[in-house]
């Protein structure tokens, strides 16, 4: 099953463009899958938000993989996992969380070619792809590689363009289905990346990028991610019901919210 499930992931990158949603916890997952996406991915930043501690290495790697594997239960589409840069400091410890992540039944994941201390060297970088490529071979899992190039600052001007197409050549050589570069907005740059790159392009949209999902597929985008945007906008109602609730104890914040007997159905077995 987890195969087809792979292959049904991966298919995807293959056509004109998708979006693919990020969930933080079973019930965001099940509300996804119902709404109709053939796909979904976590959001380490949602759910390291849904404990209440901000993104960014705050979570460990058991602690996630927990909340994925629940994500990965509760809905029947393919699910692909945010695992930061791999959750190790060598290449084996990231191929060991890549296994681990595999073993839970996840048939995707992001993995970041930057860790606390910026981004990695290439070679560095692309050794830690391949030992995730090599605990999940072709066809098994699909792995996003994701580059820091715009986000780290380490490159400026017309540098950060060059430093990601090469690192992205490079990855997609060691075994990458895909090539994620969040921080770029501008949108004749986005489309010279989806020409460049040897392989599909995703964008994450609703970060730095506010450019709509059909602009991006007609720049040649070909996978579109949300990140931690559904999630903020959650917490933002929660903050929004509280402001109100506190200052004026009406109760507009529920106009066209889902029905409890409603979301019961929904979320029945």
């Amino acid at each position: 099953m987890s195969i087809e499930k792979a292959a049904t992931l991966l298919a995807l990158h293959g056509g004109g463009g998708f979006v693919l949603p990020n969930a933080w916890d079973a019930g965001s997952a099940r509300i996804l899958e119902q709404v109709g996406f053939p796909a979904i991915a976590t959001t380490s930043a949602g759910i390291a938000w849904s404990l209440g501690v901000p993104d960014g290495g705050a979570v460990e790697r058991d602690t996630m993989l927990e909340h994925v594997a629940r994500i990965v239960a509760a809905v029947d589409v393919p699910v692909s996992a945010d695992l930061e840069s791999g959750y190790g400091a060598t290449a084996d410890e990231v191929g060991a969380t890549v296994a681990r992540a595999v073993g839970l039944g996840v048939v995707g994941g992001n993995l970041e070619d930057a860790g606390p201390g910026g981004l990695f060297g290439v070679e560095e970088a692309v050794d830690r792809l391949a030992a995730a490529r090599a605990a999940a071979p072709l066809g098994s899992f699909v792995i996003n590689a994701r580059t820091d190039t715009y986000l780290s600052g380490a490159h400026a001007g017309a540098g950060a363009f060059a430093a990601t197409v090469e690192r992205a050549t490079r990855y997609v050589e060691a075994g990458a289905d895909c090539v994620f570069v969040p921080g770029v907005v501008d949108e004749d740059e986005i489309r010279r990346l989806a020409e460049e790159i040897p392989g599909p392009l995703n964008i994450v949209a609703g970060l730095a990028s506010t450019t709509d999902a059909r602009t991006l597929f007609s720049l040649g985008v070909a996978r579109v991610s949300l990140g931690g945007s559904i999630a903020r906008a959650a917490m933002s109602l929660v903050e929004r019901a509280g402001r109100e609730l506190l200052e004026t104890g009406t109760l507009g914040f529920l106009d066209g919210v889902i029905g409890y007997a409603d979301l019961q159905r929904r979320l029945a077995p």
